[in-house]
């Protein structure tokens, strides 16, 4: 024999090694993921520590300390699941939507549509709202629709990136109280960047990601919840036989149908029970800890306020290269904006390009969307003027380049007038 290793063949090469990552140092101006603050970045360089160290759990105890300031709540329940913020979202539903209950969905983009798709895989009864994308529910339809379908879960989108608009949400959790009905919200792409007045809403559940306007990197998902919803969730409290001692009682509802995104259990790992449920991501929770310390010591208010002069000024240099924002002004994200392609453009080269010749990423579009608007953001860390006025000299440029000549230097003086003025 030649000492080959069974299964390779004679003449079979070595395995290829690959070479250390390096990627480019993009600036990410789309809808996200977008560049990680570098404080968030150093303490996920920090080392581990086992999940019931008592430095680990003080870290956890810090991190829902922080993230009840992050949501604008006194909810007690306000913690990490470990994923990305898809994960908290199927957490969520199903921990509420027991199998066979009915859940109502405002569905006015991709992302409400996925809330119905999640639904359908966990058992629960749809039934929709539906809003023309671009557009937003009112509290009147959605109080027809409640009384129409009476659901046990109400669930809705804050900003759909999708389409760029932000669903008000002021009275639905007091709506839903009156009606006997549970709610969740998805925050995912405004939590960090607009306000997510969860107690002045009223809303039993709202979960969010780091990769937006928190300025972090995909894989946690922050979640808050109302003592009203923990019962509910409590109910259906099913412990895994090997972790299950005398002082857990087994709840009379529906088992919930993930062991992984169980919130009885998750809820009891975070609790001083520290119920033996899953590995905590550390460097995650690392990260999720340090980018609501990075927001926390900015100030609330001046943190939306930075979201909102970003916006305005991508708005406002965009129009003045002429060109037409896609959706409804008066319910716009703060921090994804949405912009017709020119008809005489190609929009994938326009983003090649921009990639390409400058390092810089926007975003293309879904569905009925797709090839008809790009997605430009400025969220999180790259919620930041020079990296607002980078863009719009880079994509002035590259429109130039394309056959779209926009006004000269129109796009820089307006959104720093928008500056200025803020």
């Amino acid at each position: 024999m030649s000492g080959e290793r069974p299964g390779l063949g004679r003449g079979k090469r070595r395995a290829r090694v690959f070479g250390q990552i390096d990627p480019p140092h993009r600036l990410l101006m789309g809808p996200g993921p977008v560049n990680v603050h570098p404080r968030v970045l150093r303490a996920m360089s920090a080392d581990m520590l086992g999940q019931f160290d008592p430095e680990m759990t003080g870290y956890m105890n810090e991190t829902m300390a922080l993230y009840r300031r992050v949501f604008m709540t006194e909810n007690r329940w306000t913690l990490l699941v470990d994923g990305t913020a898809r994960a908290g979202i199927e957490a969520a539903l199903v921990s509420l939507v027991e199998p066979g209950a009915r859940l109502l969905v405002v569905q006015a983009g991709r992302f409400g549509l996925l809330l119905s798709e999640i639904g359908q895989r966990i058992g629960a009864e749809i039934r929709t709202l539906d809003i023309p994308w671009g557009e937003v529910a009112t509290l009147e339809q959605i109080e027809a629709a409640i009384v129409a379908h009476r659901p046990q879960v109400f669930a809705a989108i804050h900003g759909d990136t999708s389409t760029t608009m932000a669903q008000p949400l002021d009275g639905v959790g007091a709506l839903c109280r009156r009606h006997g009905v549970l709610s969740y919200v998805d925050a995912t792409a405004t939590l960090g960047g607009m306000a997510v007045a969860t107690d002045a809403w009223g809303v039993d559940v709202v979960t969010g990601g780091l990769q937006k306007c928190m300025g972090g990197p995909p894989g946690s998902s922050p979640i808050t919840i109302s003592d009203r919803a923990a019962a509910h969730i409590m109910k259906r409290r099913h412990v895994e036989a090997g972790i299950r001692g005398a002082d857990l009682d087994e709840g009379p509802g529906a088992l919930i149908r993930s062991n992984y995104f169980d919130l009885a259990m998750i809820m009891e790992y975070w609790s001083e029970k520290r119920l033996n449920h899953h590995t905590e991501a550390t460097s995650m929770l690392y990260a999720a800890r340090e980018a609501a310390r990075v927001m926390v010591e900015e100030g609330l208010e001046a943190r939306f306020a930075r979201h909102r002069a970003a916006g305005a000024a991508m708005s406002a240099g965009l129009r003045a290269m002429g060109l037409t924002l896609y959706g409804q002004d008066a319910c716009r994200m703060t921090n994804v904006t949405g912009v017709y392609i020119p008809d005489c453009v190609d929009g994938e080269r326009v983003r090649a390009r921009m990639r390409g010749e400058f390092e810089i990423e926007i975003g293309t579009a879904f569905g009925p969307l797709a090839g008809k608007i790009w997605r430009i953001g400025a969220m999180g860390y790259n919620a930041m003027r020079h990296k607002v006025l980078i863009t719009l000299g880079a994509l002035d440029a590259v429109l130039r380049a394309e056959g779209y000549v926009p006004p000269a230097g129109a796009a820089i003086e307006a959104a720093r007038a928008v500056y200025d003025r803020s």
